[in-house]
């Protein structure tokens, strides 16, 4: 079992949780690439720590949305969608490189994971990205959503999540936060 976290969500002087705390227990951390939280130093400094520990670092992607942190909707076309999680990717990737280390997985965060679930079109742009970076990154999602399943269409490996501090509906879907 991988026990994994969200890390490097701060930016500037603001703070979010205590990634070196977490660093010490997780497997696995979904460190933020600069879209919805993290910036150049916290990626670097959460990198370069994970590094050290032994911790898998996976991208942490999401929509442009620092002020809304990640939890608004945002309407992308395909192409754009697929380059910005590229981007972000890249971005991640070549922190882990300073300390010998690559992403090994992808994660979308916040309203990103919530469309990705259900629409098709967000989810291919995942995908695609994927694909086009490094076909051999697994995808971390919820089983049996369409981001899993075109995943698996596309040849990709597919990690099935669930969280521990989060309710979850009938059929399968994460509890709104409101």
């Amino acid at each position: 079992m991988d026990l994994n976290a969200d890390l490097g969500e701060g930016f500037g002087t603001w703070q979010l949780g205590d990634d070196d705390a977490l660093l010490s227990l997780v497997t696995s951390a979904n460190v933020a690439c600069g879209f919805h939280g993290g910036d150049p130093p916290t990626m670097r400094r959460v990198c370069e720590q994970a590094a050290r520990r032994g911790v898998a670092v996976g991208a942490q992607v999401g929509y442009r949305d620092l002020a809304g942190f990640g939890r608004r909707h945002i309407a992308y076309d395909f192409a754009e969608l697929r380059d910005e999680v590229i981007y972000q990717l890249g971005a991640l990737d070549a922190f882990c490189r300073l300390f010998r280390a690559r992403v090994r997985y992808l994660k979308p965060h916040g309203a990103l994971y919530h469309a990705a679930m259900s629409d098709e079109k967000e989810a291919a742009a995942l995908v695609a990205a994927v694909n086009e970076y490094d076909h051999r990154l697994p995808l971390l999602c919820q089983p049996g959503s369409v981001l899993a399943q075109l995943a698996v269409g596309a040849g990709l490996r597919v990690v099935a999540e669930g969280f521990a501090d989060r309710g979850y509906l009938p059929n399968g879907t994460l509890v709104p936060r409101n």
